[in-house]
């Protein structure tokens, strides 16, 4: 309610000025509280979800920013590029949320004075959500036009046409100059992800790459990601394409093997008939379930020229367990041999224990007929 009553005592008080008046207290200030306020409600307006009056408010904003900036003196210009960046960011901000993403590049090109005065982070969120929603018309022009107005200088970049506006001491993004970092994020959009990958134009990609005023070693990287995009998707086509090569041909394959080819006179019927559609699906279902049960008599077949080895699964199975035995074997050969060994001593101890304990024990062969000796003893 409070930003309502503001920008009610704003429209209150343009009304009463001429357009001369409002010409001069904007020459005259550079920093008008009145703007910001105006800025500020319609932030509010985003924020409460209000696209229609949030749209309004900010194009209302930047044509006045745009027709009067000019009369600004030079101290006042990064302040009027503040402006511009903030009223621009709720201008697309609302028309996304409205649905009118085509409208961002137009209504860009519309409110601010040429395409290069555009605030960067305005510029890369419109065009990057352009993009992400499917258009492309335009959008190469409009960040050609943009770069090509931008000179390399003292590791900065300066506006064409502003050189001796430029404060080159000043080392932050402003309308006449220019950070690498900033104006590398648009070469970035514009090299590789609308002529990379939208456009797939490679060759002009690395043209304007080769061909344009940038850092020596930040022109190298670009060059090394546009050739590693190149070649993934150079891969990433041809195993498309020999998908879609392989889908025809078992499409076709299936279709010859389908139609049965009968005697003239007959009518040209396809397997299976349509009566046995249960019966045909009951069939490749049970197919389905005994297919694991013979895996292990499937064959691989091997061709050596006019030779052909036919080898069963089985048979790979067993001389990969066998060479698994041998490699357990070598490698335990010294464990192994102490293990047998102990176990035969030991069986041959028992043996001998056994053996000793059978002949050693004392027979007497009287002792049979001394029960009768002594009983004779007794009778006698």
């Amino acid at each position: 309610m409070l930003h309502l009553i503001q920008f009610q005592r704003v429209e209150s008080g343009s009304q009463g000025k001429s357009e001369k008046d409002c010409e001069m207290e904007m020459s005259s200030k550079g920093s008008d509280p009145a703007i910001w306020e105006e800025i500020e409600l319609s932030e509010s307006y985003l924020v409460c979800s209000m696209y229609e009056e949030a749209a309004s408010s900010a194009s209302s904003i930047l044509k006045r920013l745009s027709k009067h900036g000019e009369d600004l003196e030079a101290t006042d210009h990064f302040e009027l590029y503040d402006m511009l960046e903030s009223a621009g960011m709720v201008l697309v901000q609302s028309l996304i949320e409205l649905g009118r993403t085509s409208e961002i590049l137009h209504e860009l090109k519309l409110l601010f004075a040429s395409v290069p005065t555009i605030p960067v982070q305005v510029l890369l969120t419109g065009v990057c959500f352009y993009i992400s929603e499917g258009h492309s018309l335009g959008v190469q022009e409009f960040l050609e036009e943009f770069l090509s107005r931008w000179t390399f200088v003292d590791e900065q970049y300066v506006l064409v046409g502003t050189e001796e506006n430029a404060d080159y001491t000043e080392k932050c993004d402003g309308p006449f100059v220019l950070g690498v970092d900033k104006y590398l994020e648009v070469v970035e959009v514009y090299v590789l992800k609308l002529l990379g990958t939208i456009l797939n134009d490679f060759d002009l990609a690395s043209s304007w790459v080769e061909n344009a005023k940038l850092p020596e070693d930040r022109r190298q990287v670009l060059l090394r990601r546009l050739h590693s995009l190149h070649s993934v998707k150079a891969t990433n086509s041809s195993q498309g394409n020999f998908s879609s090569l392989l889908v025809d041909d078992n499409e076709a394959h299936s279709s010859c093997l389908q139609q049965i080819t009968v005697p003239d006179g007959h009518p040209k019927t396809k397997y299976p008939p349509k009566g046995d559609t249960a019966k045909n699906q009951a069939v490749f279902n049970l197919s389905k379930r005994l297919e694991p049960c013979f895996w292990w008599f499937r064959t691989i077949t091997l061709k050596f020229g006019s030779a052909r080895v036919v080898i069963s699964n089985g048979k790979i199975v067993l001389g990969f367990l066998i060479l698994l035995i041998y490699y357990v074997f070598r490698r335990k050969q010294a464990t192994i041999k102490r293990i047998v060994q102990r176990r035969t001593l030991s069986m041959k101890n028992a043996l001998v224990d056994l053996w000793q304990l059978a002949f050693s024990y004392q027979v007497n062969p009287l002792a049979a007929v001394q029960p009768l000796a002594a009983a004779t003893r007794s009778g006698q």
